[in-house]
């Protein structure tokens, strides 16, 4: 299976920035992340390498939170901000309403279920391979996504 690196680094790299909530951490875990991938052996016979992509940086993420010995902040404005402003245009008022409106719908949701979203919806991985990382069925996993996106549908709708 072909794999474009650098569009996996960029999912990979916004998956760790979910887990960690801190620029550096996410960065540093996702080279991590590719230089494991790359000095073993045992992806690339097996056709699942998304799959194991995604288990080390899953692994690295919890071990990384794990041993900081400060706390995260939930509060993250500033480092969204940073990276709002390496995209280097600032976004309409519009825009600015509609992101802080998304953000309030997935603030309804639990950190599982916003995982979900990202994996599924932001990074577009497929199915098959998110219920081999969470450890739940395809089936599981597209009725959970359907009824996340039915529940921000009604409260984007309210």
């Amino acid at each position: 299976m072909f794999m474009d690196f650098k569009e996996q680094y960029n999912k990979l790299y916004r998956y760790c920035y979910f887990k960690l909530r801190h620029r550096e951490m996410a960065e540093d875990v996702t080279q991590e992340t590719f230089l494991r991938f790359l000095e073993s052996d045992r992806y690339k016979d097996t056709g699942k390498s998304m799959q194991y992509l995604y288990t080390i940086a899953r692994n690295l993420c919890i071990d990384t939170y794990r041993r900081s010995r400060f706390q995260i902040s939930l509060d993250s404005e500033k480092e969204i901000s940073a990276l709002d402003a390496k995209s280097a245009v600032s976004p309409p008022q519009d825009n600015l309403v509609t992101t802080l409106t998304l953000k309030a719908a997935l603030d309804t949701l639990s950190e599982e279920e916003r995982e979900l979203i990202l994996l599924r919806y932001v990074n577009e991985v497929p199915i098959n391979i998110i219920s081999e990382l969470v450890g739940i069925s395809r089936f599981a996993v597209y009725r959970k996504t359907n009824r996340l996106l039915k529940q921000l549908e009604t409260f984007l709708k309210e």
